[in-house]
């Protein structure tokens, strides 16, 4: 049995190379901007499998990943790039079912600044130089999941009227 990587990195440490893969992307591959799960490989790090939400509203996306790795993704989460400080929103709200069982999520604030370089017109930085981040979210870790077929929703909101909604259908082998 492996270590999960939340054990090696700490949870901030986690949320933080998330959003470094999250812009490590330009937009027309990007993880996030994916409405299908065609692009939900790119860049993908040896240890842990990310899932991405979106931008807001609702997408569906299917895919193949490998049965050796957990998964990390946010329920609801935020960045702020240029050392801007994202102060915790106490309204948000975030839950992650795996194949429709609710799964346990935890408040990352991670709370130094690291830093982001994102590929050109990324979405998270908008550029490619190194940018400052700060990121607070909802997050959700995943055991290794069997082989098989699953399905992970991920669902979450500011507590204003902002919402994420992304269902992955899941191949693992």
């Amino acid at each position: 049995m492996s270590i999960f990587p939340y054990e090696l990195y700490g949870p901030e440490g986690l949320a933080a190379r998330w959003v470094q893969w999250a812009a490590a992307t330009g937009p027309w591959r990007n993880p996030v901007l994916d409405r299908t799960g065609r692009y939900a490989h790119v860049r993908q790090p040896k240890d842990v499998w990310f899932l991405a939400g979106c931008f807001g509203g609702a997408v569906e996306r299917r895919c193949t990943i490998p049965s050796d790795r957990p998964l990390f993704m946010p329920a609801f989460n935020m960045w702020c790039p240029d050392g801007t400080y994202i102060p915790p929103l106490p309204q948000a709200r975030g839950t992650v079912h795996v194949d429709g069982q609710q799964h346990p999520v935890v408040t990352i604030d991670a709370a130094k600044l690291f830093d982001v370089r994102g590929a050109f017109l990324n979405p998270v930085t908008r550029v490619r130089r190194a940018v400052p981040m700060w990121v607070w979210g909802i997050w959700a870790m995943v055991d290794q999941l069997p082989s098989g077929e699953h399905t992970v929703c991920l669902d979450g909101t500011d507590g204003h009227g902002f919402s994420v909604t992304a269902t992955y259908h899941l191949v693992v082998r």
